[in-house]
């Protein structure tokens, strides 16, 4: 059996900017010396994802991030063997990768993930941080400098796709939401190059559109959308335009609500 060797470990260059909610970059670097498991929890786009590569290049951690679907499955984090010029070799997942070298592990919407995920890491998340791997033989101790994140959005979930009770509890938890106002302006004009003056509208649309979530929306207009939208209108196109094609279009397919969207935003949006 020959076992591909793990990619050496590299620091982040940059540090992706980040604008804290409140302790969550102590209690993240606390997590880390403390060998503890981080669970994120929070809508879509307000920021989960860019918290832990700001904290991962802060730190000088090599960052992991896999993105969970509906068709991830525990070989696809730990490995599996593969025929490699006539020989079977054992390759190992991003999971494996990073408990053997070190660094962060993200796992994002790990709920999306299959069920036989959370068995995997369960081993992982407890006193003993270990990684078994049945099809080796192998018991991997994870080092000092192994910290596993994962995050969810609470509230698009259904029964079927729940985080169990009995998950949630190995973890220290976060629960992020979307910025104050002033704060939000301010990142996406930093992010966008937009004049802070003109993405205020933005934003303001973007609180009003979040407040029908649960009614007419599934989910309201994240700090990544607004984003989108403002570095649209600073590339020249019209407000009303990009608040269409970045805002209002990618949140729903029905006529009747994209026509209300749309009224709202005409009513916001000069």
């Amino acid at each position: 059996m020959t076992v591909l060797t793990p990619t050496p470990f590299q620091a982040q260059p940059e540090i992706p900017p980040y604008v804290p909610q409140g302790n969550e970059c102590q209690l993240f670097e606390t997590a880390l010396v403390r060998q503890l498991p981080l669970l994120l929890k929070g809508p879509t786009g307000c920021g989960k994802t860019r918290f832990v590569s700001h904290m991962a290049a802060r730190l000088g951690l090599s960052l992991t991030t896999v993105s969970c679907h509906d068709d991830l499955a525990a070989a696809d984090l730990t490995g599996r063997y593969l025929l490699k010029g006539g020989d079977t070799v054992w390759v190992d997942g991003p999971l494996t990768r990073a408990v053997r070298s070190g660094g962060v592990c993200y796992l994002d919407e790990i709920v999306e993930a299959r069920k036989d995920v959370a068995v995997v890491l369960h081993p992982l998340t407890d006193d003993r941080r270990i990684l078994p791997l049945e099809r080796t033989g192998e018991i991997l101790d994870a080092p000092p400098g192994f910290m596993l994140v994962v995050s969810y959005n609470p509230g698009y979930q259904n029964i079927l796709k729940a985080l169990k009770p009995s998950t949630k509890q190995r973890f220290v938890a976060i629960e992020f939401d979307f910025l104050p106002k002033e704060q939000e302006i301010a990142v996406v004009s930093t992010e966008s190059g937009l004049e802070a003056a003109r993405v205020a509208p933005l934003v303001d649309l973007a609180h009003r559109l979040r407040a029908m979530k649960g009614h007419d929306l599934e989910e309201g207009v994240s700090t990544r959308l607004l984003v989108y939208c403002a570095c649209l209108v600073d590339s020249g196109m019209p407000a009303r335009e990009a608040v269409l094609a970045a805002l209002i279009e990618p949140l729903t397919d029905e006529p009747d609500v994209r026509a209300a969207l749309r009224e709202i935003a005409h009513a916001v949006i000069a």
